[in-house]
């Protein structure tokens, strides 16, 4: 059964919301990682164990590159429905 346009359409739509959604949930990524660095060097100044700190920061940056991936696979669902779109 085919999709229609309108579905086509209400689908595309629906994806390029859940693209703007993980552009800001990546730059708010970016910013926890950047927030968390900033206390690991405070940590470190101070002369604490860092350790725990350290893994954080190592398995937030590791959650972004996912998040990233699946960003590329949402970019490329945009691309192959407005290709389905264009051509009604």
């Amino acid at each position: 059964m085919a999709i229609s346009l309108a579905e086509r359409t209400a689908q595309l739509e629906a994806e390029q919301r859940l693209l703007v959604k993980a552009d800001q949930d990546i730059e708010e990524g970016w910013k926890r990682i950047r927030d968390q660095e900033d206390r690991l060097r405070e940590l470190m100044a101070g002369g604490h164990d860092t350790r725990q700190a350290e893994r954080l920061v190592n398995l937030l940056k590791q959650t972004l590159i996912e998040w990233e991936r699946h960003r590329v696979l949402i970019e490329e669902r945009v691309a192959y429905l407005q290709q389905e779109v264009a051509l009604g």
